[in-house]
């Protein structure tokens, strides 16, 4: 009787566990370079401490497109922003902290396939860790319908 006592206390542990895990979709559509490192770099860090904090965890998507596209390429000169010189400058240094936000935290990065097409960047120029998808609408959806909560960055 003890050990079924033991084993039942320690499943509602494992759901209980489970349950304190937040979901977060970000909604990913801005080109502000300011933007991307204080609201999505520094807002998963500080949102993951958070929950840390407090017993719990959040497991992030991250849903890109709009004017998002640029950060997550390998080379923007290849792109139809080769022109911003001030991602430019930056470019090493935000490949570098969105990998650390996949490395530390297992966010999941989705680019919308649609826009990729529209703006001709092509997969082999994308950072590795992300993840194409056909549509930044069928990604946004799924995610709600798991039961993500829905954040714009814009």
């Amino acid at each position: 009787m003890k050990k079924l006592l033991l084993v039942f206390v320690l499943f509602l542990g494992v759901l209980k566990a489970d349950s304190d895990v937040k979901k977060a979709l970000f909604d990913l559509t801005t080109s502000d370079l300011a933007t991307i490192e204080k609201r999505l770099i520094n807002g998963i860090a500080f949102s993951n401490k958070h929950y840390k904090s407090v017993g719990g965890g959040v497991d992030i998507r991250v849903v890109i497109h709009g004017g998002s596209y640029k950060f997550f390429v390998k080379d923007v000169s290849k792109t139809k922003c080769k022109e911003d010189k001030k991602l430019q400058a930056k470019e090493k240094e935000i490949h570098k902290k969105l990998a650390s936000l996949v490395d530390t935290y297992g966010v999941k990065f989705l680019m919308c396939g649609v826009g990729m097409k529209a703006r001709e960047i092509k997969k082999d120029n994308i950072l590795d860790f992300v993840e194409v998808i056909p549509s930044a609408m069928i990604g946004l959806i799924d995610a709600q319908n798991d039961g993500y909560a829905f954040v714009p960055i814009d």
